[in-house]
Formats: C-alpha cells, structure tokens, sequence
C-alpha cells in the first residue's frame, strides 16, 4: 500500500537486517536525539535511529556501526525524536484541495499518515470520484489511505444525491491498493434496523479483513446505540462529552476525538482518560474537517495534539493517540505510528513537547519539511476536464425562487428554524413567529433569523427549497451560497435577501462550483471550487488566501460565529440532528422524516 517508491518490508528485511547488525550502512542516521517511544511511553535520551529503504533499521543508544561512508548523519542535538503524526479521520474535500495540495499543506505540520473518507465527491461523482482521489492520494510522499464512502445518500428517502454508491462498489474498491476500510457508516439508523444494504456494505469490508468505520450522531445510549455497535462500526467521532466516549470504548470502539475548523469535542471528551483514568489506547484523535485556511494558518494534528495536552492529557500519551493508537487500529501497528525497527521511516524533530514546534519531518526516510516550508514534490493528477462542470441549475435563477409563499389567509406563522450551536456538529430545532406580508412569510433578521435555501444542483430541475435558519447573526442585505453542502453537496445558500441569494446562486453556477458571499448587490469574495464543485486544484495557499477573504466577507455581513462556513456547509447533512434541508424539504434528524416548514395553527 502507498507510493510504488517505497519498498515493502518484505523487500527491505534482508538489509535492514544488515544495518541493525553493523554489516551494511544505513541511509541516514538521526544521532543524540530524545526518542520518544510510543510503544513504551517512555522519553529515552541520547539515542540514535539509522534508517535504510525508507524505514527504520536500528533504534538504540548507539547507531555508529550503522554509519559508512555515504551515509547522511543528522544531529537531533538533544530533541525530541517523536513519529510522524496521524488523522485517523478525516475528508481532504473539506479542505477544498485535492489530495496533493492537501498533503503539501499539511507535511510542513508533521502529518504523515492521513486515513480519508472521500464521500464528499463520492456524492457528486460516484465510484469514479473516489477512484481518482486514490489514485492522487497514493502518488504523495505521504501515507494516504482511502476508506471507501459507504453512505451516498447518507439518508436514503430523505436527499437525492448526483450518485449512489452500492455494496457492489464497496465490494469492487475493496480490491483496490490503497483502500484501507470502509467509511464513515453515517446511516446508523439502517444500521439498527438491520437494512440489508448497509449490512452488505460492511460485511464486503470485513470479508476483506479491512476496518468499518462508525457514525453515530445521536444522544441515545440505550439499546440504539447497542444494536449500532452490533452492526460492526470499529469507532466512532460523532462523540460531544465524557459519556460517548466512555460508552464507546466499553463497547470496543475507538472513541475518536475531533478537533476541526469548527467541531471542538477534544476537551469534552478526554477527561474520560484525564481523570476518570480509563485506558487511553481506547481514544484516538483526529480533525474530521478543516479548511485551507485553518490548515495553513493553524496548523493540522500538530495543532490537535497540542489542543489535548492543553486540556491536560500528558504529552506522550497525546502522542500516542496521534500515532500508535491509530495504526493499530487500522491493523498498521507494524508498519507505522511508531519509530521501531521495520516501520516506514516518518519522524518529526521538535524540541519541545507541549508547544510542538515542528521543525523537521521525514516522511519515508526522506526530509519533507524543514521549519514550516515544504521540501518535497507533491505529484498532481491529471484531473479529467468533464469533473469540472458538475453544478447544472438547470435555469437563471430569480429572487422568486427564494419567496417563502404563506399559507392561505394567514399574517403570521409559527416556523420551524434551523438553529446553528457554535463549534459542533448538531443543530437545534427552534420555532419562531414570522410575519408575512403580500403573502410571503419574511425573515426575521433583528431576532437572527434568514432564510435558507437549497438549490438542487446535480441534474438541472430548477428545484429550490426554501426555509428559514438562526446563528449567524447576518444584517442589512446579503446572502452567502455554497456547492459544499454536506453530503449530497446541492447549493446551500443563507440570505437576508432574495435578490442577492438569486446573485449567489448564478455566480456558482456560472463559475462552476465554489462559496461566494454578496452584500447589497456587489460580490465580496469568491472561492472557486471547480473540481466537482467541492475542492480546487490550485496551490493551497492561494486557497487558503480565498478562504480568508471569504470569512472577512462573513464577518463584514455581521456573522460573527466560529468557523461560521464549516457549519454553513454542514446545514444539508441529514444524519446529524435536529432539523436540516434537503432537496426532498426540511428533514426532521430525530425521527428521520420529512415535515412541514410550519407549525400547525392551533
């Protein structure tokens, strides 16, 4: 699995062998270092790793038989010899890159490992999406593996999505080199009920002896969440407090702890190992979803390691839920996570374990990164011109398309409000009393309330579902649209106002997908997302430098939220409660159901 560089350790044994044993020169010795062994959790100083092929040969308190006359030395002068780290779980697509952009922004923050779950363009581009975001991620000078989408729809009757992916497809990229596991299984309620789909899906997986990985959004922790973990899902990251994780791993799941661009369910959730003492082999960290703009200008697992050890989980066992944790629980625990003979060579130097400066990486025995520049290539895909023009209105749209007729007779409705809850996934289901006038049911943005309106955009059915959503504090007249719109990625678009939420929507159409943000009439920010109209191919700082502009425009529109695009995007996912839209009308998480924008009058 991985690039066809790097040899297998069947291919290498004979001279690792050698190198351990003094009889063979290593390719480069990393001399005086702290090594800090994951395996152990123990800090041994002034020790030597060789490496040979890509992997470690020796690691121990001498390495000077290793050295010969080619062999490149290197002085860890007293640091901290720590693995390259890991994210067990996450969607490269959120970062609006592809895989080589991603990892080029990522590698200089010591992230040498990636396990991708690529249902965000599984969703747009069925089983042909996910084959080229493999093929990329395995072209990289990084570990990237690729957990086939299990769930496009996530919700099946309530979203249409651009494909469907089938036990059929699951079967076939079973097969493939560098599929690691099953994704996210985020239709856990065809979990518990037994749906024969669902269950062919993950049966295929372990029949190929490949890991199933779990999503479970939802509080209850009776005999739904038992049947779930029945099913066969090996972790889960849907967890907010102490009592899902602890319920988790009393189960035999991972208990996998996301710190992304706006989910922040580290804290919450690790004092299960902080202070309530259980044993932390059970917890793994991960970001689930960062954009460009965090990846650029905070940071990747570097930042997330750092977040626990802030919320007092001792550094090496923070580390270990970075490397160790998450290769074993891939079935990887001897070929990476830890810096042991026989593993592929991923090392970061840093001198300093809570800060974590990463100052420099090697991934595959190679140096990636020096001090927070990159140091490699990070090969490209020929991306296929017909991936680019995915999004299809259908039509032009008009303010028209985003009035919200009342019903007949009535000057004031009870409606159903999406609420937004900062820095999580979950949203509320509010009701708010809105006036009407000539007929149309109006937003309510002194009380921050606008309307929400999904934009069907895979086959071109002019379709607009209109609603109504709170917390992003939004004024004076504007509207923000988006063809990331997880997971069956329609357009997405917020507004105080209908004429420039019709601006929005033909602006993505015109430029073939992205997120753009209008006020009064003028664009303020574009983010061109051509590729599937989810991510570009652009260079990740030119992204992130987008990115930034689009969260200025945000702020400049009053929205003063967290990470406030992550929950904009995440306003179509019909698996996490409470209330969100679909092309099918707004979507009822609790009961799994569509109901009516508004109340029943009493």
């Amino acid at each position: 699995m991985g690039n066809a560089s790097l040899k297998t350790w069947a291919q290498s044994a004979p001279r690792l062998i050698s190198v351990a044993a003094g009889r063979a020169a290593a390719d480069l010795v990393v001399r005086g270092g702290k090594w800090v062994n994951v395996h152990t959790r123990e800090i041994l100083a002034d020790h030597d790793i060789a490496i040979a092929d890509g992997r470690f040969a020796y690691c121990g308190p001498d390495a000077g038989h290793c050295i010969g006359e080619n062999t490149e030395i290197m002085e860890a002068a007293g640091r901290y010899m720590i693995p390259g780290l890991c994210d067990a779980h996450m969607h490269i697509e959120s970062g609006m890159l592809t895989p080589a952009e991603f990892a080029r922004a990522v590698i200089p923050h010591g992230t040498t490992s990636m396990f991708t779950d690529p249902h965000e363009i599984a969703n747009v581009l069925g089983l042909r999406g996910v084959r080229l975001m493999h093929d990329e991620a395995l072209m990289q000078p990084i570990n990237i593996f690729t957990q086939m989408p299990s769930c496009a729809p996530s919700a099946p009757g309530l979203e249409t999505t651009g494909h469907e992916i089938t036990p059929e497809d699951v079967e076939e990229a079973m097969t493939w080199p560098g599929i690691i596991g099953l994704g996210e299984m985020m239709n856990f309620p065809g979990v518990i009920s037994g749906d024969p789909k669902m269950l062919a899906e993950i049966a295929a997986t372990r029949v190929a002896g490949k890991t199933v990985g779990g999503h479970y959004a939802s509080s209850d922790l009776g005999p739904a969440f038992h049947a779930y973990a029945a099913g066969g899902p090996a972790d889960d990251h849907e967890g907010i407090c102490e009592a899902d994780a602890v319920a988790r791993v009393r189960q035999g799941m991972r208990a996998m702890m996301r710190l992304g661009s706006a989910w922040h369910d580290v804290e919450s959730q690790i004092t299960a190992v902080t202070e309530k003492g259980l044993d932390p082999r059970g917890f793994i960290l991960c970001t689930d979803d960062c954009h460009s703009g965090t990846l650029v200008n905070d940071g990747h697992m570097n930042r997330v390691v750092r977040h626990a050890i802030e919320c007092g989980c001792d550094p090496v066992i923070a580390l270990q839920m970075a490397t160790i944790n998450t290769a074993t629980h891939f079935g990887l625990e001897r070929e990476l996570g830890a810096i042991a003979p026989g593993r592929r060579a991923d090392m970061i130097l840093t001198s300093d374990l809570r800060t974590l400066p990463i100052e420099t990486v090697i991934a595959r025995g190679r140096i990636v990164a020096e001090n927070g520049r990159i140091a490699t290539d990070c090969p490209h895909l020929d991306w296929p011109e017909d991936v680019r023009g995915t999004v299809c209105l259908g039509k032009r749209l008009a303010a028209g398309d985003f009035a919200i007729p009342a019903p007949e007779g009535a000057n004031r409705v009870t409606a159903r409000v999406i609420g937004v809850v900062e820095n999580q996934a979950p949203t509320r289901a509010l009701a708010a009393e809105l006036a009407v006038q000539n007929g149309i049911v109006e937003g309510n943005p002194a009380q921050d309330i606008c309307q929400i309106a999904l934009v069907e955009r895979h086959r071109g059915t002019g379709k607009v579902v209109n609603g109504f959503v709170s917390g992003f504090g939004y004024k004076g007249h504007m509207a923000m649209a988006s063809t990331v719109a997880h997971d069956s990625h329609h357009m997405i678009v917020v507004g105080t106002s209908r004429t420039d939420m019709a601006l929005a929507a033909n602006r993505l159409g015109q430029v073939g997908g992205g997120v753009t943000v209008w006020k009064d009439g003028e664009e303020l920010a574009l983010v061109e997302l051509p590729i599937a109209g989810l991510i570009s191919d652009s260079p990740a700082a030119e992204v992130a430098a987008q990115a930034d502009r689009m969260v200025a425009a945000m702020k400049s529109c009053g929205c003063t939220l967290n990470n406030a695009y992550m929950q904009h995007s995440l306003l179509a996912l019909v698996v996490i409660p409470e209330l969100r839209i679909s092309d099918l009308g707004l979507v009822d998480v609790t009961r799994f159901e569509i109901i009516d924008l508004f109340e029943a009058s009493s």
